[in-house]
């Protein structure tokens, strides 16, 4: 993986973003236009009447917004994950059951 490309509502959060560069060790690709869903109906919707020719056509419109690169130093985002990972699991191991009273 060279970066991930990110897009909807929580792509606005900036912490979050940062965070999973530094997770993962790669950028991450926040688009232009964040919000897809309407663009991409209205694509589709280009698409159906022969607007644009190709998906390859769509891609190419595709923008960059802001970039995170990773902050971490491999050691510091190995621990960080290790950390993570630890968390997760004992999430997955003892769920949150809710019961109505």
């Amino acid at each position: 993986m060279r970066e991930l490309r990110v897009d909807g509502g929580m792509a606005h959060n900036r912490l979050l973003l940062q965070v999973q560069a530094d997770l993962l060790g790669h950028p991450v690709v926040r688009p232009r236009e964040v919000e897809t869903t309407a663009l991409g109906a209205a694509f589709a919707a280009g698409l159906a009447v022969g607007l644009w020719g190709s998906l390859d056509q769509l891609a190419a419109l595709w923008q960059a917004g802001e970039r995170f690169v990773p902050a971490l130093e491999e050691g510091e985002r190995q621990a960080t994950h290790t950390l993570w990972s630890s968390a997760i699991s004992r999430i997955v191991e003892r769920p949150l059951v809710h019961r109505a009273p």
